[in-house]
């Protein structure tokens, strides 16, 4: 069963977020638990917690179809102890406030070098933060989503996912989220269905479906191998609606978050109905 939806505003509480993401016809749905731009966020309470599970209840979407993502600001590979320590913590508290939500899921991005250690070492300390944050937390996957290698931000390569999970000891609660984006931008070409099963089969060499937990499907504005991270909608930037339509089709993309993060929220429920009609092989008007 493929679960697709759209990363939704938990705008005046995360309460708010399913009934959002329920208005798209979505069946999976992706947010931010705290204010993605600020360090911290006031506790959440018991009633915040209640709503948002009730919620959840509601609209029929359970913790396998909530990919929540933690803050932009958090880098853990930072190369100062000082900032290190303080993105650590910060992924500490977005773990727990997940847990708090009975959500199994976070996703993040893995971190960046800022040209002052070696990529091996920055991977290393990305997996010990990982490591240190798991020790203190319990129930949720920390989900590891490939970026398009923009400044020097790690996660491009596949060998990069593989480098920190390989690294890290509990690995039930370690995993994967692909941007498609993020990787045709990286150099991973998707533009047919050859090209998918040709970059999908790398990734299961390299990586594993194993670790796949979830995905963002979105289309380029970026040029491929770029190394750029431009979103676009389905079918109107370099990509093309083919490799939407392939995953789609594949069981290997079964029971994860297909997550919209496309540039035009007012379309995101006409994507969503086009992407679950792929499975049937009616393309709709497209």
């Amino acid at each position: 069963m493929k679960f697709t939806g759209a990363h939704v505003s938990a705008s005046g509480g995360v309460a708010n977020a399913p009934a959002r993401a329920a208005e798209i016809g979505a069946t999976a749905f992706a947010l931010f638990t705290k204010n993605q731009r600020q360090w911290r966020a006031a506790a959440l309470t018991p009633d915040v917690i209640d709503a948002f599970k009730a919620a959840c209840r509601q609209h029929s979407f359970g913790p396998g179809q909530i990919l929540p993502h933690d803050s932009f600001l958090i880098n853990l590979g930072h190369p100062e102890p000082e900032a290190l320590e303080k993105s650590r913590a910060a992924f500490i508290d977005e773990l727990e406030r997940c847990a708090q939500l009975g959500l199994t899921l976070l996703n993040f991005h893995p971190g960046s070098h800022l040209q002052q250690i070696s990529e091996d070492a920055c991977l290393s300390r990305i997996a010990e933060s990982v490591n240190i944050a798991l020790e203190k937390t319990e129930g949720v996957t920390a989900v590891i989503e490939n970026t398009a290698g923009q400044g020097s931000n790690l996660g491009f390569r596949f060998e990069h996912l593989a480098a920190i999970i390989d690294q890290v000891e509990d690995k039930s609660r370690v995993g994967v989220c692909i941007d498609t984006c993020h990787a045709f931008a990286a150099g991973y070409d998707l533009r047919t269905e050859a090209d998918c099963e040709k970059t999908f089969a790398e990734f299961d060499r390299i990586v594993g479906f194993e670790y796949l937990r979830g995905m963002h499907l979105n289309d380029a504005k970026s040029a491929f191998a770029s190394r750029v991270d431009r979103h676009h909608s389905l079918g109107e930037g370099n990509i093309g609606f083919t490799p939407f339509r392939w995953i789609m089709q594949q069981p290997q993309f079964d029971n994860i978050p297909l997550i919209l993060e496309t540039i035009n929220p007012d379309i995101w429920k006409e994507e969503i109905a086009w992407l679950n009609a792929q499975q049937t092989g009616d393309a709709l008007t497209r």
